[in-house]
């Protein structure tokens, strides 16, 4: 697929979406460092906010059209049951929540994007290990994001690690690639697309090729719904789903982490 060889970026390119990636990283660790029970994710979302805006940055979220709904807020901030896209509100976070913190900015034209799940006090031991197991999963698809690999690379390593602990794969929702763009192509699916499962192309991969990759992974059923604000996406049966994502370069031998 030649016309593929347009997501190659220049060293330059690469150098503009590390300073974007960075900030996503930092929004991130400062709002993570603030949950706590008691704090709204509302809180989280405004301190996310002016950290980006105050670095020169944009909420690369804020005013993303979706059809004709617009997304209003800097994070998407979802807890527990939801997957991604959370709406962040006035509740409180309470002992034994999860929460994952998801952030794009745009800075002089290019755009990183990133999202950390974090345990508000203590939680179940489940939980803990579908934390654990879905990081690892995301950092061992970074690894397999080497010139000469193939896109589904990457998805069945994090596809093979996340059921061989019994859990479900978000097969609704999808890494991308990035750059000028929030989404880019290609998809970056955390599975191996079956007979059925079109639109995946099973790229080569090149050095310079820059992708978000952002696993979802749900505690029982791969399986999701949509809440009635038309946003949020929730587990099925109601079990607990965590996220991890990271912007990344494509090298000779790994995926090189922007989002640090």
């Amino acid at each position: 697929m030649a016309g593929f060889n347009g997501m190659i970026k220049s060293e330059e390119q690469i150098a503009k979406m590390r300073t974007s990636a960075h900030l996503v990283a930092q929004a991130i660790e400062l709002a993570g460092a603030m949950v706590a029970p008691g704090v709204t994710t509302l809180d989280l979302n405004e301190a996310a906010e002016k950290f980006i805006v105050d670095q020169g940055g944009y909420p690369a979220f804020k005013g993303y059209k979706v059809g004709s709904q617009t997304y209003q807020f800097a994070a998407c901030i979802s807890t527990n049951d939801a997957v991604v896209h959370g709406l962040p509100n006035a509740t409180p976070l309470k002992e034994g929540d999860i929460v994952s913190i998801d952030i794009g900015v745009e800075k002089d034209g290019w755009f990183g994007d990133g999202a950390w799940t974090f345990a508000v006090g203590e939680i179940p031991k489940e939980w803990t290990k579908l934390m654990q197991v879905t990081r690892e999963s995301l950092l061992m698809g970074v690894a397999q994001a080497r010139e000469g690999a193939h896109l589904y690379d990457i998805s069945r390593t994090i596809q093979e690690y996340c059921e061989a602990h019994g859990y479900g794969v978000v097969r609704e929702l999808v890494g991308h690639g990035i750059g000028r763009h929030l989404h880019e192509d290609p998809q970056v699916p955390n599975f191996v697309p079956g007979r059925f499962e079109g639109g995946f192309p099973n790229i080569e991969l090149k050095e310079g090729m820059t992708f978000a990759i952002e696993p979802m992974v749900n505690l029982g059923t791969a399986r999701v719904k949509t809440a009635k604000d038309k946003w949020t996406v929730l587990t099925a049966d109601g079990k607990p789903s965590a996220h991890y994502e990271h912007t990344i370069v494509v090298r000779k031998d790994h995926g090189e982490i922007l989002t640090k």
